[in-house]
């Protein structure tokens, strides 16, 4: 049996291609119409569920997805216009748990997203290989990483928590 936590396996970086691109920027490109797909006709009872046993609530999974790819398009941004920046960590954790998590509507964090990412791949569908190249300092991360690897490690994480829900709406015949 698979990993729950890992629905689509974790995330393994790939060397850069141009093929590669395309694919991990169609990935930003349709992320938020997918969400909102898989959370579709979800009442609210079922928003407030764990999406896996021990998990978030689809709520809480929404707005972090939200919080999430907000904090990538600054880290995008920074890493863009300064050299050898050292981006800032948060506790996802804590963040899922504070009160507008809990009180605004998850529609809220959809169109949010659908905004963000429209700018986020504005922002990066044109860079140049020399661009993806450049690097900066990530959080827990040993040696500095290439706006590459963000790509990829925000392409996965949204079809990560895309892939929950689904899970989720599978394991209770949604």
């Amino acid at each position: 049996m698979s990993d729950p936590r890992y629905p689509i396996g974790k995330y393994e970086p790939h060397p850069y291609s141009e093929s590669q691109k395309l694919k991990w920027l169609n990935h930003i490109r349709q992320l938020p119409t997918e969400l909102e797909y898989a959370i579709q006709n979800l009442d609210a009872a079922q928003l407030q569920s764990p999406y896996r046993e021990g998990g978030w609530t689809i709520q809480q999974l929404v707005h972090h997805i939200a919080d999430s790819h907000m904090n990538a398009y600054i880290r995008f941004k920074l890493a863009l216009t300064e050299d050898q920046v050292t981006v800032k960590s948060y506790d996802e954790k804590l963040w899922a748990d504070l009160e507008d998590v809990h009180t605004v509507p998850v529609n809220i964090s959809i169109t949010l997203l659908h905004a963000l990412h429209t700018r986020l791949y504005a922002a990066i569908v044109n860079l140049s290989h020399e661009q993806w190249n450049r690097t900066f300092h990530y959080p827990g991360k040993q040696a500095p990483v290439s706006i590459w690897f963000l790509l990829g490690l925000y392409s996965w994480h949204g079809k990560h928590h895309v892939a929950h829900i689904l899970a989720f709406r599978e394991a209770n015949n949604l």
